[in-house]
């Protein structure tokens, strides 16, 4: 009720804006004819365009267009259309109305008396308005609730609703709400639903807006103030226009989904991936914000996408890069992105004003983001800890408390009982009710820094044990004790203008200030919260020719006081290695080295025909600790067919410890012909810091060149081939002097050969040869290709799709636990097989029925990393013969009743053995191979979908193996099936299905899970059709499972069931089974294996029975009612039903 309260509020408050007028952008949507009449006056060339039903731009060439008389005449290349939009923009209203002394429309002609006076008044009838009349909703609200005897009722509910259309003539209403208790994801870090939930609404006008719900924050315009995040609350704008100047104003405030951060790191030769993002404190444990990321290699920005640059598990936080995107030892990985954090509930408000003229802009903005301290969310902060907090100042170290808090005992929780030894209280592993329990955090201290060891990590807790110091040493690496997170606030305020004296001159500048208060429980360490930073820029424009010369002058003025603390990042991600800045920076941003001065004086000069030519200067100052000076030459020559590329930047710098030179330059020189277009390109850097101290070079000195050849032939945003050869040598300080350390071959071709209707064929192979100096393994060798084929023969009659691909990466080890949720809402269900109480990671099973599913299985943050090479290749074949249906010949009628369909998958990933390569993608060599998925599947079908004498064979062969934490787990399974259906008189339907199959599991380590099963099934059915609104069925199914290993398992299973649907003009719906299952099994019935053969049912004689009922009550409102219950010779019966009503809009 309260989000129906706040949508008839939100429309009411925006109806209230509303302004009559008629829009300027008109949009219609006409039939495909020879000449199209768009309005009754002329309209206004300066905006027009055609879109087709796809909502794609239709090229001007395909019509003629006569503004004056709004006529559309379209060409013969179009008609292939139904229909198009059109989108132009009428002139203003005064422009194109008829002006009159007296309106001939109330004139009338008269031949009687011409002395009679007419009176004219307005009519009095008033024509009433309808509320909300042009607004479109879509979706649908439910509210359903599930209940049971073997579990507590759980309430489920889902909104999707969409809105859209006019309020009126002048206010536009958008919302989109989606909101749903959906069941949470097996795997990832994600337990949170709202994570899921997309809920905003909208009313605009071209004056005013208001946005309630998820909003994306971000200032564009301010220099030191950028910032983007994806926020849930309020925000309203407003715009008041005149023909001079302009003032916008907004307002926002909202909760904080997004904390942004910057991760930075070196690429590892050869390793595609994943690569982990970390927290702002080193934290393996974040959720990223999904599309919020920006990854940069080497400063330059990439695209994300499976056939881009790289993919990213946000719930997992890590990246991985695309085959067609090698990665090596020499690139720097920079990924810019925002991670939830949830330790406080954390408020951001944003609001400011902009003053726009011809000649002078001016914009004030405030920007507060604080946690609120006395709302901990992850955390439950007690007042002791409050304490310690108020007492740590900044200081992350103090921030450390006892982790112990009493606890109930829960078979779901690790729980813990005090004990003293020597006099000294510890915390020992307990499953007793009748002690007194702890739950305890233990926190890595690091080796011999703590007194607690990891024994046990089977279960789905961690268990700890105490170890006693020798000689008064630790000998542990854990502690009982939690990492306390204080609550921050960051608040900024800026203001920023442009003044423009001339048409050749402009200036900019921006004055902020900022408080940063790592801590608000202590006002300790306050002394550093407050900052100030200014800028200006001044550019002039003294030579504009028309010759087409043109020379630009910029001065850039930065000054930032060292607390100064922005948003987001200020430079380039490069800016530190650019500057020679060792130290890290604040926010990923500003120096930790003292107040600094960036000073940026340049001059560019251009020639239409030519290209350009800009030149740099910078100095930066921190503090008087560091002084350096910057020379940048760009160069983006092109004349004729020969293009030159450069980029130079020479570098001093001085600091208290070190002086430092610094070269770096890439070039570039290409001859662009009609079909060929070979080049060259150099780059080099020589990086050189002594030390002020000893003279000596410092172990951060590098340098490096490289030589690159390629040569390109067609057109390279269609058809083409490129082909290249890549030597780069690095040398690093060995023995107090740049000395050769690594030099690298690479060998690479990119193509796009075929490009057609029927055929698609691209090829990109990378094959780099890394050879070390200084490692045992010198030399390693990776290989990154893709090909792509995709074939369409004798008029789609065949089609054909092959992709291989290889590359290099590394495999996680990962660990997982369980998490209890509501009964209904998982996918797993726990059973004690041994009896002692402890959740181990082998007594989980997939859950057979609804009210069992209790828990979901959560990846956990890991470190451990196996390098791999990776082959992998899919194939699928499809053979479908139906285009000859109607031929009069009768083999190809005959041949028309098949249908065939081949896939083939193979992902095999190998221990990189890195001076080998196995291009092999069906073998690995002996005690290699780390994973596999092998999927192999024919489906021949003939009739298909008919009911027919319709009959489909299946055979499929798979293979999965993977390497986790507590070791290797694999599964094979192949078999055949056998499916036939016919209809008779249109009133009984025969189905039969036959299944052989072999099944096999292994685990490494826990061998209850391993078993090796033979099945045979046979199962007839008879169905009955009374019409097409009533269907009877009796089947019949019978089993035979054999396990082959440990105990030897036997299960021969019958099942008898019968089935009724009855349905009325899709008004209501019936369906009812009752099956009965006699279950002669042979073995331990209390394993895991047990489980698997029976399905979860248990020995002996088992019944299960089901209603699902389908009601339209209204044409928007929907009944739905579900009941399974089932019952075994050892249980009691087990109901389990549910209730939904859903509207729709």
């Amino acid at each position: 009720m309260r989000l129906l309260y706040t949508i008839i509020f939100f429309l009411c408050f925006s109806s209230s804006w509303t302004q009559e007028g008629k829009p300027l952008i008109q949009k219609k949507k006409f039939l495909i004819k020879d000449q199209i009449i768009l309005d009754n006056v002329g309209i206004n060339p300066s905006f027009f365009k055609i879109l087709d039903s796809e909502n794609n731009i239709i090229n001007d060439s395909l019509y003629e267009i006569d503004y004056d008389s709004a006529i559309l005449i379209l060409k013969n290349n179009i008609q292939k259309l139904d229909s198009i939009t059109v989108h132009y923009l009428n002139f203003p209203d005064f422009i194109t109305r008829t002006y009159k002394q007296l309106d001939s429309s109330v004139m009338v002609n008269s031949t009687g008396v011409i002395n009679k006076l007419y009176e004219l008044s307005e009519t009095n009838i008033s024509i009433d308005t309808k509320p909300f009349e042009g607004l479109k909703s879509s979706g649908s609200i439910s509210r359903g609730v599930t209940i049971g005897n073997n579990q507590n009722s759980v309430l489920n509910s889902e909104l999707d609703l969409q809105i859209s259309g006019k309020l009126n003539n002048n206010v536009t209403l958008r919302a989109s709400i989606q909101d749903a208790n959906i069941p949470l994801q097996q795997s990832g870090y994600s337990q949170r639903l709202d994570e899921f939930d997309q809920v905003f609404i909208e009313a605009f006008t071209d004056k005013w807006s208001v946005r309630a719900g998820d909003i994306d924050l971000e200032d564009n315009e301010s220099y030191f103030g950028k910032f983007s995040k994806r926020v849930q609350g309020l925000l309203v704008t407003s715009k008041f226009a005149n023909e001079n100047n302009q003032i916008n104003a907004f307002a926002s405030g909202a909760l904080v989904r997004g904390q942004f951060i910057r991760s930075q790191f070196t690429a590892q030769e050869g390793n595609q991936g994943p690569y982990k993002l970390r927290g702002p404190n080193n934290e393996l444990f974040i959720l990223v914000v999904s599309g919020s990321e920006v990854v940069y290699v080497n400063g330059l920005p990439l695209l994300r996408g499976t056939t881009n640059d790289y993919i990213i598990d946000y719930n997992a936080g890590e990246i991985i890069f695309n085959s067609t995107f090698p990665i090596n030892s020499e690139m720097r990985i920079t990924v810019d992105y925002q991670y939830s954090e949830r330790n406080y509930t954390r408020f951001v408000s944003y609001s400011g004003g902009e003053f726009k003229s011809n000649k002078l802009n001016i914009g004030v903005s405030f920007y507060n983001e604080n946690d609120l301290k006395n709302q901990p969310l992850q955390q439950s902060l007690s007042d002791e800890q409050a304490g310690i907090l108020s007492q740590a100042g900044d200081d992350r170290t103090l921030m450390r408390a006892p982790s112990s808090s009493p606890q109930e005992f829960s078979e779901n929780r690790i729980l813990y009982k005090k004990t003293l030894l020597n006099g000294q209280e510890i915390f020992v592993f307990s499953n007793d009710p009748n002690d007194e329990l702890y739950q305890v955090n233990f926190l890595l201290v690091g080796n011999q820094q703590g007194d607690y060891v990891l024994v046990n990590s089977n279960s789905i807790s961690n268990i700890y044990e105490y170890v006693q110091p020798i000689s008064g040493v630790q000998q542990g690496n854990y502690a009982p004790i939690v990492q306390l997170v204080a609550p921050m606030k960051l608040q900024m305020v800026v203001m920023n203008g442009a003044y423009k004296p001339s048409e050749k001159t402009n200036l900019e500048f921006e004055l902020a200030a900022s408080r940063n208060d790592l801590n608000l429980f202590s006002n300790l360490s306050d002394s550093d919260n407050d900052g100030l930073a200014a800028r200006y820029k001044i550019q002039h424009n003294p030579l504009i020719s028309e010759e087409g010369w043109n020379i630009n002058i910029f001065s850039d003025f930065d000054y930032i006081q060292k607390d100064f603390r922005n948003l987001q990042r200020l430079y380039n991600p490069e800016f530190n290695r650019d500057w020679n800045l060792e130290t890290p920076t604040s926010n990923g941003a500003i120096s930790d080295l003292g107040t600094q001065l960036l000073v940026t004086n340049s001059i560019s000069v251009s020639k239409s025909n030519l290209g350009q030519i800009n030149y740099a200067f910078q100095h930066l100052n921190l503090s008087q600790k560091f002084n350096g000076n910057r020379h940048i030459l760009r160069t983006d020559l092109k004349k004729n067919k020969i293009e030159l590329k450069s980029k130079s930047s020479f570098l001093t710098t001085n600091t208290v410890l070190n002086e430092s030179n610094f070269l770096s330059s890439i070039s570039q020189f290409k001859y662009q012909g009609d079909k060929l277009w070979p080049g060259v390109k150099f780059s080099t850097e020589s990086n050189k810091i002594i030390s002020n101290l000893n003279n000596n070079i410092d172990s951060l000195s590098q340098r490096f060149y490289s030589y690159e050849g390629f040569i390109g032939l067609g057109d390279s945003t269609k058809i083409f081939l490129k082909i290249g050869y890549i030597h780069r040598v690095n040398d690093s300080v060995k023995d107090s002097q740049l000395k050769l350390v690594n030099k690298s071959h690479n060998y690479y071709l990119n193509s796009k050969l075929i490009e057609s209707k029927n055929s698609d064929l691209s090829i990109f192979v990378n094959y780099r040869i890394f050879n070390s100096k200084n490692q045992d393994e010198n030399l390693q060798k990776s290989l990154n290709s893709r090909i792509f084929y995709n074939q369409q023969f004798v008029q789609n009659l065949v089609q054909w799709q092959t992709v291989y691909e290889t590359n290099s990466g590394q495999l996680p080890q990962q660990d997982f636990t369980y998490v209890e949720v509501e009964p209904g809402q998982g996918s797993f269900v726990w059973f004690d097989y041994n009896g002692n109480g402890i959740q181990e990671l082998e007594e989980f099973e997939t859950a057979q029925f609804q009210d069992q599913a209790s828990y979901i299985r959560v990846l956990l943050p890991n470190q451990n990393f196996i390098r791999t090479h990776q082959n992998r290749l899919s194939q699928s074949i499809i053979i479908d013969p139906i285009k000859w249906s109607n031929s009069t010949k009768r083999s190809k009628s005959f041949w028309s009743h098949f249908y065939n369909l081949t896939s083939y998958l193979i992902d095999r990933k190998d221990r990189n053995q890195l001076q080998k390569i196995n291009l092999n993608p069906f073998k690995s060599e002996s005690g290699q191979q780390l994973g596999l998925q092998s999927n192999f599947r024919n489906q021949l079908f003939f009739n298909r979908g008919k009911q027919n004498l319709t009959m489909s064979y299946s055979y499929f062969n798979s293979v999965l193996k993977n390497l986790l934490s507590f070791g290797a787990i694999s599964q094979k399974g192949n078999g055949h099936q056998f499916n036939f259906t016919h209809k008779i008189q249109n009133q009984w339907l025969f189905n039969l299905q036959t299944n052989i199959e072999t099944n096999r599991a292994t685990s490494e380590n826990f061998s209850s899970k391993n078993y090796s099963l033979e099945q045979l099934l046979f199962q007839p059915k008879v169905s009955y059709l009374l019409d097409d609104n009533k269907r009877f069925d009796l089947f019949y199914q019978y089993q035979n499972k054999d396990n082959l290993i440990q105990g030897k398992e036997t299960l021969v299973q019958q099942k008898w069931g019968v089935s009724a649907v009855f349905n009325q003009k899709q008004n209501a719906a019936i369906t009812a089974e009752f099956n009965y299952f006699s279950n002669d099994f042979n073995g331990n019935s209390s394993s895991p294996v047990a489980y698997q053969m029976m399905d979860g049912l248990q020995p002996g004689t088992n019944f299960t029975w089901s209603i699902v009922a389908q009601k339209k009550l209204t044409k928007y409102l929907d009944l739905n009612l579900n009941y399974f219950a089932r019952k075994s010779e050892t249980s009691k019966v087990i109901h389990n039903g549910s209730v939904q009503l859903k509207a729709y809009f």
